[in-house]
């Protein structure tokens, strides 16, 4: 059996790199560790930290298929952030435009959660801890 320490990062293929940079750093806040042009891919790679510590790669490609993103499409379901306080997160969300679902309520721990998208419809949960 294999012996995982832990998820090392995500990868994020984006439409339009200016408009997701600016999402995931401006805001959401993540802070960019690194940024590399590749000139033979034409395509930029994107390292971003989540609370100190590297964990998305956003890249560029010229036109990438799309792919079906909603969070009951087979594959990955979404990815989740954790936060202090739900509320003022969604308030954040959307005073930068970004409009968020309906909070829903974790039947098994209590805990309350929210689903929103990112500029390609990938979807994002906040999740209060």
């Amino acid at each position: 059996m294999l012996k995982l320490k832990s998820i090392h990062h995500l990868a994020i293929i984006c439409s339009d790199y200016e408009v997701s940079k600016h999402f995931y750093t401006e805001i959401l806040g993540l802070r960019i560790l690194s940024e590399i042009y590749r000139n033979d891919r034409n395509s930029y790679k994107l390292d971003l930290l989540v609370n100190g510590k590297y964990q998305i790669e956003l890249f560029s490609f010229s036109n990438p298929p799309e792919r079906a993103s909603r969070p009951e499409a087979r594959g990955l379901r979404h990815f989740a952030f954790e936060v202090d306080n739900l509320i003022e997160s969604i308030n954040e969300l959307n005073i930068n435009g970004v409009m968020t679902e309906e909070i829903r309520m974790d039947e098994f721990t209590g805990k309350k959660f929210v689903f929103f998208s990112d500029p390609d419809g990938l979807p994002i949960e906040l999740y209060e801890s």
